[in-house]
């Protein structure tokens, strides 16, 4: 049997350096985390700070000055709710949306690529996998709590 810390080790690794890769778009260069929060921000409905925090288990504090870096850049806004006065709602700028949609056709490209060296059957057997694996992980009481 494989040492599975060994085969996470790679696989995490190799899918760092493909989020490594994704995150030019023209001039900008962004952060892997920036990648992810604009991502968040894009597929959830008037997000919060705080939805989009917890999503990706980033303490709030820390998120806070994430948000105000991708403010500058012009990519993200930050809005009271108007339903509660007490949190903020996130959007992406066109920018931010032109930056967001880049993006995910780069790595739907890269993992095109990726996928490209596998038959029909591989490909579909790693999906179910990684489907599988992902819903055990949401199981877990050890890791991964805050992901949905």
């Amino acid at each position: 049997m494989d040492n599975k810390r060994e085969l996470f080790q790679v696989l995490t690794r190799r899918f760092g350096l493909l989020n490594k890769n994704c995150c030019s778009v023209g001039a900008i260069d962004i952060s892997t985390v920036h990648s992810h929060i604009i991502y968040e921000i894009d597929k959830q409905h008037e997000p919060t700070m705080q939805q989009i925090a917890e999503t990706l288990a980033i303490d709030v504090t820390t998120f806070s000055r994430q948000i105000q870096t991708l403010i500058k850049m012009e990519l993200v806004t930050k809005s009271p709710s108007l339903n509660d006065k007490r949190y903020y709602v996130l959007a992406l700028t066109t920018q931010g949306k032109f930056m967001a949609s880049t993006i995910e056709a780069s790595m739907n490209n890269y993992l095109g690529e990726i996928f490209s060296h596998m038959n029909e059957f591989e490909q579909e057997t790693v999906l179910r996998s990684i489907k599988l694996l992902n819903n055990a992980m949401s199981k877990s009481s050890v890791c991964c709590t805050p992901l949905l």
